[in-house]
């Protein structure tokens, strides 16, 4: 918050879910999109799936603005679980396997909203 202040951004908690989810569709869209078809064209299979999982990752966490808009709205509180590996987050369901890396159950932290 800190930071956002200082860049006079802060703006109301619905304000700043909606700005934070337009973002991070942005990031997924654009950003590893391209990211991603450098790698194909140069071949690199590691930076690829790389930039792959990325970008899954990025096109889950405008998922999860979107639902943390609706929880804020609604006055739900919810745990998020959050993968270690790739930086996967799952909303109020801890998942057996991470659904972008593989990783196990006991790779996530739990972090309470």
């Amino acid at each position: 918050m800190r930071t956002l202040r200082v860049l006079k951004g802060n703006k109301s908690t619905e304000e700043n879910l909606a700005a934070s989810f337009e973002s991070e569709k942005t990031v997924a869209e654009i950003v590893y999109d391209g990211f991603v078809k450098m790698a194909e064209q140069v071949g690199d299979k590691p930076a690829l799936l790389h930039f792959s999982q990325s970008r899954d990752v990025e096109e889950t966490h405008a998922k999860l603005y979107k639902e943390a808009l609706a929880n804020f709205m609604e006055e739900r509180d919810t745990t998020y679980y959050v993968c270690k590996v790739c930086g996967f987050v799952s909303n109020g369901t801890l998942p057996d396997e991470c659904p972008i890396c593989g990783a196990k159950k006991e790779r996530f932290i739990p972090f309470d909203k």
